[in-house]
């Protein structure tokens, strides 16, 4: 696709978003399931829910864009979930595990407040106030789960692989 506008980008990165989220919907029961604290297996399949939410919120805006949501691979989640793999792949202490699983969740989420803030951005200067709305909505959701993993890793998850 030429990308010939700002409402050309926004359609891009949201599908970008799209795929990411999709990703993220089949990474997460592993990961919940990999997990030995069971706060930390109660977060990831708390964020499951959240994220199928989230896939639901794009679908509205593309369709209200007149646009598909598919055709589009995000390689950046692609890549640091793959990195989680990684991690699930090696000998670690269960405790130990849990920490690297924090951190590899927490790259993910970031990555996502990057995308969703930046589509934001757009939607406001599109003038799509709804869609705006909505991202900000998964934003903020995103950010609470960012928020949730730190207070797990800092209050018990990195005391215990320590």
């Amino acid at each position: 696709m030429k990308l010939e506008s700002i409402r050309d980008l926004y359609v891009e990165e949201l599908k970008d978003l799209y795929d990411a989220e999709n990703q993220i919907t089949k990474a997460l029961p592993k990961m919940a399931q990999a997990a030995s604290a069971k706060e930390l297996k109660s977060a990831f399949e708390q964020h499951l829910k959240q994220t199928e939410g989230q896939v639901t919120r794009l679908e509205r805006i593309f369709q209200k864009l007149e646009e598909s949501p598919g055709g589009k691979k995000c390689k950046g989640v692609a890549g640091l979930l793959a990195e989680g793999e990684e991690l699930l792949k090696e000998d670690a202490e269960p405790e130990v595990r849990d920490a690297g699983l924090i951190a590899a969740a927490q790259k993910v989420e970031h990555y996502e407040m990057a995308g969703y803030g930046t589509v934001r951005t757009y939607a406001q200067l599109l003038g799509e106030q709804e869609a705006a709305q909505l991202l900000q909505q998964t934003l903020d959701e995103e950010g609470a789960t960012d928020k949730k993993l730190t207070a797990l890793a800092e209050s018990k998850i990195n005391k215990r692989a320590a």
